[in-house]
């Protein structure tokens, strides 16, 4: 979403500096290992554009993926103001993207066969890559994060795609968690909007009559939303930061299409590096992860 910051996460090479231990065998065994996913679940996902899962990770595995994934952010993260100077887009959250290329650790867990099976088996595809990931952070005090569609910034010709929201600690409403508005993703208006105060304003109208759909999540759930569903997240009236970890995933044969904005154009530099329009977005940063 952020330029500035899309570049600076695609920088190359994992940095291995102060990188721990090795992760231990019963983790590295939960990451990959398949997770019941009913049919009614995979129902719900294509009506509604989005699903909240309950307990997909235990709390073994987020606090030790977790801690490297914070080290990670606040050692990449640019943004130094003071929250009274940020605009609203800048005050929602800390954003570090393609931290996977920063620390064999983060790598394992973005290369994650569990996740990456749960969103294919939602989406219906075949096989899934990684678009890219990010970390999303909204500090102690951090503003709400405005309605908005992540496919906006995509050059990608089908919707067959889906982001991994993963709170790395519990989060309460009053600490912002993602909320959706049910079966959005077959709204086309309000598709042109970058996220911002236009957006807030304009989809939050075009919304007036879906359900909000808003709750909590334990330490372990994993939700996943279409990369066309309207979503947004309230402030953060704690005084400890919301971390969350977040991957997206696209169809393993979806192509390139031609930018259509300028944050596309910046996505095509940036996360599809040597891929040409109407060709498989497949570069070196897009590994398939499932099968």
């Amino acid at each position: 979403m952020n330029a500035e910051l899309s570049r600076k996460g695609s920088a190359g090479g994992a940095d291995a500096a102060e990188e721990p231990a090795s992760t231990p065998a019963e983790i590295r065994a939960e990451l990959d290992a398949p997770c019941a996913l009913p049919a009614e679940l995979i129902a719900f996902y294509r009506e509604h554009g989005y699903v909240h899962l309950r307990q997909v990770f235990s709390p073994a595995l987020l606090a030790w993926y977790g801690a490297e994934i914070s080290r990670q952010v606040w050692r990449l993260n640019t943004e130094r103001r003071p929250m009274a100077e940020r605009d609203t887009y800048a005050k929602a959250f800390l954003q570090v993207m393609n931290l996977w290329r920063h620390s064999p650790r983060v790598e394992e867990f973005v290369r994650g066969r569990r996740l990456a099976r749960l969103a294919a088996e939602l989406a219906g595809c075949a096989g899934v890559r990684l678009y890219h990931d990010q970390a999303l952070y909204k500090e102690a005090g951090g503003g709400l994060t405005p309605w908005h569609a992540d496919q906006y910034y995509w050059p990608l010709d089908s919707d067959r795609t889906l982001t991994a929201w993963i709170p790395l600690q519990e989060t309460p409403l009053e600490m912002g968690p993602l909320a959706f508005a049910p079966g959005s993703q077959r709204v086309t208006q309000g598709r042109d909007l970058e996220i911002g105060d236009a957006s807030e304003a304009r989809i939050a109208e075009l919304m007036k009559n879906y359900a909000l759909e808003e709750r909590a999540f334990a330490l372990g759930d994993v939700s996943f939303h279409s990369g066309w569903t309207y979503h947004r997240a309230g402030p953060n009236r704690t005084p400890r930061p919301r971390q969350v970890m977040t991957i997206i995933y696209m169809d393993r044969d979806i192509r390139l299409s031609e930018p259509k904005n300028s944050y596309q154009r910046n996505d095509h530099a940036a996360w599809l590096p040597g891929v040409r329009v109407g060709e498989t977005a497949a570069s070196p940063l897009n590994p398939e992860l499932y099968p």
